[in-house]
């Protein structure tokens, strides 16, 4: 069973599904440097390592069919996750109750139904910058009558933030079918985590490493009109509810 931190009315994620489907971040989501790690106890950091860890997992906002030999997927996508605002008060000055993550994405397929991609990222007005790498092997391939079926294992990891490090690595399986000019898609995964205050000896801090574990679901719906791919995807971690789009060329 997944279980919410805290329960989140349908209104804050239709919120978050707009705000991502207008490629624009609401002005409560506008994030801020990290650099106060000392205003944390020990239990707030490890909310905010799991925002962080909700937030900057991988993404890739797409089905689970292969790209093919000669196939490519060259576009942006932008990424809103509910956070918990008054950690991240603490921790940047500036209450954020949704972290945007924009951010340019590539895939490319390979022989024997094998895709591998992966993206750069950076938080507005934040010190979070972020590069993640995917590989994608399709068990099924799919077919007029048959789902496709793939597994993806992926790893990020995070920079510019001079007082912490964080590394994540997930493996999810997904599920996909196209239906003429529309594919539906969700999956399930799991996401490990590391995130350490790297800094914590020179600030004279107490905190500890943080590993949080959490399960993700999600789901999504892929548009394509000739080359031009659009993509919309709501997921859910033990943490709380995220949006994504992506738009861009698929062929």
């Amino acid at each position: 069973m997944i279980c919410l931190r805290n329960p989140v009315p349908r209104a804050r994620v239709l919120s978050l599904l707009a705000s991502a489907l207008l490629l624009a971040a609401p002005p409560a989501a506008r994030a801020a440097d990290i650099d106060s790690l000392q205003s944390l106890t020990q239990p707030q950091f490890r909310m905010l390592a799991e925002d962080l860890v909700a937030a900057l997992s991988y993404k890739a906002i797409s089905p689970a069919e292969p790209l093919g030999v000669t196939g490519f997927d060259l576009g942006v996508g932008l990424s809103v996750t509910e956070t918990s605002g008054s950690v991240w008060k603490l921790a940047t000055g500036s209450g954020t109750d949704y972290l945007p993550m924009p951010r340019l994405m590539l895939q490319k397929g390979l022989p024997f139904g094998i895709d591998i991609g992966g993206f750069y990222a950076a938080a507005p007005g934040s010190n979070i910058k972020l590069w993640g790498g995917e590989l994608k092997y399709a068990i099924l391939e799919g077919s007029t009558v048959m789902p496709a079926l793939a597994v993806r294992g992926a790893v990020t990891g995070m920079s510019g933030v001079d007082d912490l490090d964080l590394e994540t690595q997930s493996l999810e399986l997904v599920v996909s079918k196209g239906l003429l000019n529309i594919t539906p898609y969700g999956g399930i995964g799991q996401i490990w985590s590391s995130v350490t205050p790297s800094s914590a000896s020179s600030l004279g801090l107490p905190l500890r490493k943080e590993s949080p574990s959490m399960t993700r679901v999600h789901a999504g719906l892929g548009f394509k009109v000739i080359l031009v791919n659009f993509a919309v995807e709501v997921d859910h971690t033990d943490n709380g509810f995220g949006a994504s789009t992506r738009f861009g060329l698929r062929w």
